[in-house]
């Protein structure tokens, strides 16, 4: 069971936590996280790029020239895709993007992020996260005193909005609540950052 040491605010060690090993203590399975964030990138995109075709372009209901006699290739329209400003052949189509992969490989994957940040010692633990008001500085000063990367994902267990203001304004920094952890966002920062409770609602709904 995989055991983290517990910090304050001022990065004082409180204490210690263990760590579920069901969440945070399996193998790392590299292709599941892949095929997760690869899932997470396509259900983000829009899906509205568009082209027209021949039949869509404005224009070109006249025959350039007659079928015969002028010497040159034959051509039944100046919206051609062969011309310039005409339709453009297997361009895209507005479409749909998402797809979901089966829930026990969501949460494999899930896992196994959160125990690639315990095993590579990226994974910092506080027993509580608080501001009396939105304070970007305080914020700075408490990442520092847990020596935080640059990168940094904060979670918190019911997302509070004092911490998620002080957050925002910082480059490479977010705020998340428990619920919303995902694999992409676990991936992409360099630290993750937990509160006790937060550890306590990942390990309610994945253990």
């Amino acid at each position: 069971m995989p055991k983290v040491a517990v910090y304050d605010m001022r990065g004082t060690q409180v204490g210690e936590i263990d760590l579920n090993d069901r969440v945070f203590g399996i193998e790392p399975n590299e292709a599941v996280m892949q095929q997760f964030v690869k899932m997470q990138l396509a259900n983000k995109r829009q899906g509205t790029a568009s082209t027209k075709t021949r039949a869509e372009v404005r224009g070109g209901g006249k025959k350039p020239w007659k079928q015969k006699g002028t010497g040159r290739a034959r051509v039944g329209s100046s919206r051609n895709p062969v011309w310039r400003g005409g339709g453009i052949v297997f361009g895209p189509k507005p479409r749909d993007y998402t797809y979901t992969l089966p829930r026990k490989v969501r949460r494999l994957a899930l896992k196994s992020a959160l125990s690639s940040k315990v095993k590579d010692s990226n994974i910092i633990v506080v027993d509580s996260l608080t501001f009396e008001e939105p304070k970007t500085k305080l914020m700075l000063e408490t990442l520092e005193s847990l020596n935080a990367a640059e990168k940094t994902l904060v979670v918190t267990a019911d997302g509070d909005v004092n911490v998620y203001k002080s957050a925002r304004n910082i480059p490479g920094v977010k705020s998340l609540r428990a619920d919303y952890i995902n694999v992409f966002d676990i991936l992409k920062y360099d630290t993750l950052l937990m509160t006790t409770d937060a550890v306590a609602r990942v390990e309610e709904v994945f253990a």
